[in-house]
């Protein structure tokens, strides 16, 4: 019988995080303040001390902490790699396809890999709360788990298209214990001066970071990063090394590799590992595709430039892809995919021509996620479904030249809590 799934056995929970600075041909263009100082001071205020350090660190290979290893272990991890034998054969081509099932952990999602993290090191700072932002939810579902295992609140700022479009995730939230606030919010000055220009403001990933780091810096909270930063892709790469050791068991060697990018983080967390070892083997063979949302189209139309990360112009900026700071995109129900950057190290990983963009519609999305339903069993999340298009892609070029070749996909989130979006967007019930 093929091979369909490859699970690790919980003590194979990697031991070490993997750090890609450690193996890129030069270091990122660094943070800059164009506010001579300040920035860099709230950055240091609002960031727990020992991620800002491992900010700069070279150090390939990070110690995970066993506090951090046992709630990895309590929430879901490893998670399994899973054949689509179902959807190769509805695609005809010679491809072998393994997706890395990341929506397998309690909250269903990647990003519990860094939230967990995150939380412990605010805790060592002795924080008394923490902030974050979120977009679909996901990423604050993560924290809002993360801080009651480690029994701290967490007050997230939730962009305010997916606060009223996404209930159910803000419900996880609450379920979780923490406080969720429509972002902009009246709990900032930057959010009622937004508000007071436009009540009916929609929200952005960017308007929700400024509105978290200001909290946290008024009253005595951390900021944890969702994304975007290689401290936080780090901390996710716990998946890519997972995938690199099942792939191993099975002795199958990936060809192309295919992920979303809202920031960057899943996509790092699954790939650092495989990219950053051809790195240092001085040759990049395989190919990598990074997909986004066509109405956010950062990956495809964005520019190489400093950019500030968030709205409001607390933070350094970065450089980066970016359509720009002041972008609102429009409320599409793929709400992880709305920010206007890409994370400086895949940035720096697109410019040098080792990743490829791709960009895809809701709907032609969402089509293709009813389909693979239907084929493998298994609802994605909206940002999820936008990696079906690329493989599809991937596909038809091997069928059209008989090259065989082996995919691996990571699968960063199921869609059961996004039902009433694709039902909005198929027409169900109509």
């Amino acid at each position: 019988m093929e091979k369909l799934r490859v699970d690790l056995r919980p003590e194979e929970i990697p031991e070490y995080w993997y750090n890609i600075q450690a193996d890129l041909p030069e270091p990122l263009p660094p943070p800059i303040d164009p506010e001579g100082g300040r920035r860099l001071e709230l950055l240091k205020q609002v960031i727990p001390s020992e991620p800002l350090r491992l900010e700069t660190s070279t150090e390939r290979y990070i110690k995970i902490p066993e506090e951090v290893r046992e709630r990895y272990l309590q929430v879901g991890r490893p998670t399994p790699l899973i054949r689509a034998r179902r959807l190769e054969e509805y695609l005809d081509a010679p491809v072998r396809i393994y997706l890395k099932m990341e929506g397998y952990t309690y909250t269903g999602s990647h990003k519990i890999n860094s939230a967990l993290a995150w939380v412990y090191y605010a805790l060592k700072d002795g924080a008394k709360f923490v902030t974050t932002e979120t977009g679909a939810g996901q990423w604050g579902s993560a924290v809002s788990l993360a801080a009651a295992l480690f029994k701290v609140k967490a007050h997230v700022f939730m962009v305010r298209a997916s606060y009223y479009a996404k209930p159910l995730r803000r419900f996880l939230m609450q379920m979780y214990g923490a406080e969720v606030h429509p972002s902009p919010s009246d709990l900032t000055e930057y959010g009622r001066r937004l508000l007071s220009e436009r009540p009916d403001h929609p929200g952005s990933l960017g308007v929700a970071i400024t509105e978290a780091a200001e909290y946290a810096a008024r009253h005595g909270g951390k900021y944890v990063v969702g994304s975007v930063i290689n401290t936080d892709i780090m901390f996710k790469t716990v998946a890519g090394l997972e995938a690199k050791k099942q792939l191993e068991l099975i002795g199958e060697d990936p060809d192309v590799m295919i992920g979303v990018v809202g920031g960057g983080s899943n996509w790092g967390g699954a790939f650092y590992p495989f990219i950053g070892e051809e790195l240092r083997s001085g040759k990049v063979r395989r190919r990598y595709i990074a997909v986004g949302a066509l109405e956010v189209p950062k990956v495809t139309k964005g520019v190489y430039k400093y950019d500030d990360p968030d709205s409001g112009r607390l933070l350094p900026q970065l450089k980066m892809y970016t359509i720009g700071a002041d972008f609102v995109p429009p409320p599409i129900y793929a709400g992880g995919l709305r920010y206007h950057g890409v994370a400086p190290s895949l940035s720096y990983l697109m410019y040098k021509g080792y990743v490829e963009g791709r960009d895809y519609d809701q709907e032609t999305v969402f089509r293709m996620a009813q389909l693979f339903a239907q084929l493998e069993g298994y609802v994605p999340a909206p940002e999820t479904a936008h990696v079906l298009p690329a493989i599809k892609e991937v596909a038809d070029e091997a069928k059209r030249t008989g090259e065989r070749k082996v995919i691996l996909v990571s699968f960063s989130g199921h869609g059961l809590l996004d039902l009433a979006n694709f039902a909005d967007v198929l027409g169900f019930g109509k």
